[in-house]
């Protein structure tokens, strides 16, 4: 890693003077949709037809959807860069946004985008405004802390971090550096789950007695056979603080392959199913129970030690969160004492029915929220908190990171969560970070 560099008065006017003349031959070069960042112009300078230069860190699957997504704002903002370990992901992301953008533009071709194997030349790029990280769950702190301290906004993809800790640390230098940061948890801006958490907030079942959350399974330790390492991958570098593991296709695929990789289902690496998809789906419970900058206060596993459902969460109030399979698939279901409410990215139902017809939230306020990446540009743009901010991120994930110490353990675990330590527990707050390898 790079260390950080304190740089004089000096050198950051002839570092500004350089790049405006770099950026000023780029947008003559590229033609109609490149740019003069607003930094370049002077702090609080923002120009109507300024568009925010990004920067992607991971190309993979999600990666591809979302370019495709930014895409849909060529007029807030434009990819310039992207970087990924993989030699064959740079050469296919570099064609895949070319095409999109030449086509989206009308254009023969769209050569303002460039690859690299060092995420951190992203970093160090002056001309970039902001980074999308769609890495591996075990990368996104420390890259994403990195580029806050290079001045970078954030888009980071869900779950925020892999451990409570970093979640913390990422909370406190997102506030340090006044940055921008967006969780990708966009569930957040689709306006059916925003009417759902209204309905629960504003009272319309009545007083709330329980909550079920049904995703997927804890993690488990890495369990996968040993395959030849590709030579288009710097496998040592993917696996970075990680433990260096055996290479399976699986776990990180190659851009050929189609489905999302398992590198999501170990504990290395990922949080099991129960983040990857908590962190969607305990997000809007806590949202709905006004909790999404807190979190329960006991997490009590179920007796049976290979039991991957049944993790009761009990909030300060009394509230009880249960990951429970209530039979529809990954939602949630809000039990009120005058109604139930089910959500998932599939149906939005109440019983009583006539609940959902009630008229809740402005109208307005739902539609300009609709789409979660310009409400990351617009909080770019006017320096004001985006939807899915850093703390609701990590809150959100700090649910799932904390179920999957207390199914590990196999006991009730008391947690602070203002302190944000477990009470009385050595063991279980140790856990709440990790060692990282040391591989560069």
């Amino acid at each position: 890693m790079k260390k950080d560099k304190n740089y004089s008065k000096k050198e950051v006017h002839n570092f500004q003077k350089s790049r405006r003349a770099f950026i000023t031959r780029s947008a003559m070069a590229v033609g109609a949709i490149s740019i003069i960042p607003r930094h370049v112009m002077g702090r609080g300078f923002v120009s109507p037809n300024d568009r925010i230069n990004l920067g992607f860190i991971g190309l993979g699957k999600q990666a591809g959807g979302l370019a495709r997504s930014f895409l849909e704002h060529t007029k807030d903002a434009q990819i310039v860069i992207g970087s990924d370990v993989w030699t064959t992901k740079n050469e296919w992301f570099k064609s895949h946004v070319s095409r999109l953008y030449a086509e989206k533009c009308n254009l023969s071709a769209y050569k303002g985008i460039t690859t690299t194997g060092n995420y951190t030349e992203i970093l160090e790029r002056g001309d970039v405004d902001a980074v999308i990280i769609a890495t591996p769950d075990h990368w996104h702190a420390i890259q994403a802390i990195e580029a806050l301290k290079a001045g970078k906004d954030i888009y980071c993809e869900k779950p925020l971090t892999h451990k409570i800790r970093e979640g913390i640390d990422l909370v406190k230098t997102v506030k340090k550096t006044g940055k921008i940061l967006q969780t990708g948890s966009m569930q957040r801006s689709w306006e059916t789950f925003q009417k759902a958490t209204q309905l629960v907030r504003e009272g319309y079942l009545g007083e709330i007695k329980k909550v079920l959350v049904n995703v997927g399974d804890p993690a488990v330790p890495f369990n996968l056979q040993t395959q030849p390492t590709p030579e288009e991958i710097d496998w040592n570098e993917w696996c970075g603080p990680a433990p260096m593991l055996p290479y399976n296709e699986r776990l990180a695929p190659s851009v050929s392959t189609t489905f999302f990789p398992d590198w999501r289902l170990f504990r290395e690496t990922g949080g099991g199913i129960l983040t990857d998809w908590g962190a969607h789906m305990f997000d809007i419970a806590q949202w709905g129970l006004g909790k999404d900058r807190s979190g329960p206060v006991r997490f009590i596993p179920p007796k049976d030690r290979s039991a991957v459902r049944g993790m009761r969460m009990i909030y300060d109030n009394g509230i009880e969160m249960v990951h429970e399979d209530f039979g529809r698939k990954w939602g949630v279901r809000f039990i009120g004492s005058k109604g139930n409410l089910d959500i998932s990215r599939s149906y939005l139902e109440t019983d009583p029915p006539n609940i959902l017809t009630a008229n809740v939230g402005d109208a307005t306020q739902l539609k300009s929220r609709g789409n979660h990446y310009q409400n990351w540009l617009d909080a770019i743009k006017t320096r004001t908190q985006p939807l899915c901010d850093v703390e609701i991120g990590h809150r959100s994930a700090s649910v799932g990171n904390i179920c999957n110490i207390a199914y590990q353990l196999g006991r009730t675990l008391e947690w602070d969560p203002v302190k944000e330590r477990f009470k009385r527990d050595k063991e279980a707050n140790k856990m709440r970070s990790r060692e990282n390898r040391k591989y560069a």
